[in-house]
């Protein structure tokens, strides 16, 4: 008897798929060309799943999956669905607790009340996702989304008006991956995608415009409020960098003026170094005691350094109670 070919899939690592071949070369879970569209899948692909066929590379536009559960229990790995297409699939309430969906399209797919815990979705295109209600605690996209780095390389290619779609893209996916932590109570992943939102909102200003660059000093000096330990790292900046301004331009003490000196000794200059950073603490609080008072330019130094500092605690304590709240 002949045996029947099999599916030409074979998936980036060599996994040959051993379903029978539809006459188109593929199988029919393999075959993009077999149209999907409103299929009712979800006990065919269990069935398809527990007999060991591979998972990768599946064709399921438009497919409807509602309920699918995919948990493989007692097992350490998920099922591995890398590859696949699920354009504008429907995977409501769908379980897929530790699965891989990895270099994968999950693009407009439906997943209300699915179960993605633990789910890796790296170098998956999420645009559009439906994400309401669905679990996302654990989630891994990796530090960049897929759109993010055709963002990347479209910029080094010089496609501006490519790279920055790309990030209007970005932007939508982190705001969606936003809406589903916050309504699931994940603030603190909520926090990180909001983060990521507003990053991309900014590499779509004109570079050294204004506004770019005013975000880019918020992004550095509080994280758009999702860092407050970024509030400590420029305060202890600033302080140094002042203190290092008044060491050169000279502080007034017992109405000696004290600052470096080629013709102090090495002790000297270091004492001095010491007063003008303490000067410099007392100013940034604003505690102001009086012994030692700023001179000729360090005066503006002060001045400025003053507003920083009342401005910068206050910044600290809103970032601070804002993430502690959490």
């Amino acid at each position: 008897m002949t045996e029947k070919p099999k599916c030409k899939y074979t998936s980036p690592d060599e996994q040959q798929c051993q379903e029978v071949d539809m006459g188109t070369g593929f199988c029919f879970w393999h075959d993009e060309k077999f149209d999907k569209s409103g299929l009712d899948l979800k006990d065919k692909l269990e069935r398809y799943a527990k007999s060991g066929g591979l998972l990768r590379g599946l064709k399921l536009k438009r497919s409807i999956l509602d309920g699918l559960n995919l948990v493989k229990r007692g097992s350490k790995e998920g099922y591995d669905l890398s590859e696949s297409d699920f354009y504008r699939a429907s995977l409501k309430g769908a379980h897929l607790f530790n699965t891989k969906i990895e270099n994968a399209s999950l693009m407009k797919a439906n997943l209300k009340g699915a179960n993605l815990h633990c789910c890796s979705l790296l170098n998956t295109n999420l645009l559009g996702i439906k994400l309401f209600s669905a679990r996302i605690d654990n989630i891994k996209i990796g530090t960049n989304i897929l759109q993010q780095k055709q963002a990347k390389s479209a910029i080094k290619e010089g496609k501006l008006d490519v790279a920055l779609d790309y990030y209007e893209q970005s932007e939508e996916i982190y705001r969606d991956l936003r809406k589903a932590a916050e309504f699931q109570g994940l603030f603190e992943l909520s926090g990180k995608f909001t983060h990521q939102e507003l990053i991309m909102r900014r590499y779509r200003y004109p570079k050294w415009s204004k506004r770019r660059i005013f975000s880019k000093f918020i992004d550095v000096l509080c994280g758009y409020g999702e860092k407050p330990l970024n509030v400590i790292f420029f305060s202890l900046s600033l302080i140094f960098c002042c203190a290092i301004l008044y060491f050169i331009f000279g502080v007034s003490y017992a109405n000696d003026i004290i600052g470096f000196s080629l013709d102090n000794s090495v002790s000297d200059n270091f004492s001095a170094l010491l007063n003008s950073l303490y000067f410099s603490i007392v100013t940034f609080t604003t505690l102001g005691y009086g012994d030692i008072t700023p001179v000729g330019l360090s005066r503006l130094i002060a001045a400025c350094e003053a507003f920083s500092g009342s401005f910068t605690l206050a910044l600290f304590v809103v970032v601070f109670v804002k993430k502690l709240t959490r």
